[in-house]
């Protein structure tokens, strides 16, 4: 005996499965149809590259062996500018959380007077396109001398990410019960014990998430590093990039190869915190 609306939820189910998939696998391909070109061009020698075959007659691990050996101009500082853009990233992401964790807290659970207009401010920043303030970022950092230096990438990268991951702590720690301030207090506990004992653990997700989006973020920069960094010992590694395309005969398959190789960091530390990515990111997304 079927019960009643049984079959007619089932089908529900099957053409809303339907329709995801109809969706997902046309953008999973669109994502994974690029990066599978460039695993090609990196296993392929170089008269093959662009024969045009979804499998090359002869893949080799040779291009590999000559980006790690350096055995190629543009490659001869790989691991100084892999170490560089490890260093700005990984300083990215450490003073954005230091910058958006302490802002967030004053906000949200110390009331500070004219904190939220500050915040209202920071996402106004966000009107103005991030190309539009390179010029005016470049001088700034010029007339501090901090041009050819890590600290003006690290800087400018900071004040791109900053009002965004306070915006988002923010929203996490109003989420917060107020009551776990108050019973801390009445147990004797200082301001920068909350913070440290109660506020901290407690937005441990999010904190991984803006860690990780501020990392990424640094990773990824090409236009502020091509204008504040110049050295071919200071560059980062994106830059880097860029000069294989300057040659009259670029070798495409060490490009690939090596944008291949830098883009197994990223995709590591997200696969390792993206259960983080998602509840961190949108913790404050809806109040309750």
């Amino acid at each position: 005996m079927k019960l009643p609306g049984v079959s007619e939820f089932s089908w529900r189910d099957v053409a809303t499965e339907a329709r995801l998939l109809l969706i997902g696998i046309p953008v999973f391909l669109w994502t994974m149809i690029p990066i599978y070109h460039m695993f090609l061009f990196a296993i392929s020698p170089k008269e093959d590259a662009f024969s045009g075959k979804l499998w090359p007659d002869h893949p080799t691990l040779h291009n590999f062996e000559i980006v790690f050996k350096q055995q190629h101009y543009f490659l001869r500082d790989f691991y100084i500018q892999f170490w560089n853009s490890t260093v700005i990233a990984v300083s990215v992401g450490v003073l954005t959380l230091f910058i958006a964790t302490a802002a967030a807290f004053s906000i949200s659970r110390l009331k500070v007077p004219g904190g939220r207009g500050v915040l209202n401010l920071a996402l106004f920043t966000y009107f103005i396109p991030a190309a539009f303030l390179a010029v005016p970022m470049y001088r700034t950092m010029g007339n501090y001398g901090l041009l050819n230096n890590h600290w003006s990438l690290i800087l400018a990268m900071v004040t791109i990410a900053s009002p965004y991951a306070i915006w988002v702590l923010k929203q996490a720690s109003d989420k917060l019960p107020v009551e776990l301030d108050e019973a801390a207090v009445m147990d004797g506990a200082t301001t920068l014990q909350i913070f440290r004992l109660v506020y901290l653990p407690l937005m441990m997700p999010s904190l991984v998430a803006i860690g990780t989006y501020a990392v990424l973020l640094a990773w990824n920069e090409y236009l502020y590093a091509f204008l504040l960094l110049s050295n071919d010992r200071e560059i980062t590694l994106p830059v880097a990039l860029g000069n294989f395309l300057a040659a009259d005969d670029s070798p495409w398959e060490l490009l690939m190869t090596t944008g291949f190789i830098y883009a197994l960091p990223p995709a590591a530390v997200y696969y390792a915190f993206r259960r983080y990515m998602v509840g961190g990111l949108t913790a404050g997304a809806v109040k309750s």
